[in-house]
């Protein structure tokens, strides 16, 4: 594993947001859903494609909170322009479970 400087991992913005909308991505190559994400007031809301259909339907993901990478550049997959790259863990079975917050915290908080 290559180690890095604390500035590195600054370079990263690690965001909190709330899901207001999931739906299924028909054209996805794997299965997923389109996710509608708030980021708060700086940074609105943004969409991100995620294979997260194993562990989670659309309707439960309304109204939770994520942990989303907000300064990549926008990725076009398929007919949709990823704005985000909401984060997650593989399980022992390959599908992801979402890295969220223990606690309610504010859309656009940042990781530190």
């Amino acid at each position: 594993m290559e180690t890095i400087g604390f500035d590195d991992f600054l370079k990263v913005e690690l965001r909190v947001g709330r899901v207001l909308a999931a739906e299924p991505f028909a054209q996805a190559r794997k299965p997923a859903y389109v996710l509608q994400v708030d980021f708060g007031p700086e940074l609105g809301v943004r969409k991100s494609s995620a294979q997260i259909t194993v562990h989670y339907r659309p309707e439960d993901l309304v109204g939770r909170l994520v942990v989303a990478v907000v300064n990549f550049p926008n990725k076009q997959i398929g007919p949709l322009m990823s704005e985000c790259l909401v984060t997650g863990f593989h399980d022992a079975d390959g599908a992801v479970a979402l890295c969220v917050p223990d606690r309610d915290v504010p859309p656009g908080t940042r990781l530190l």
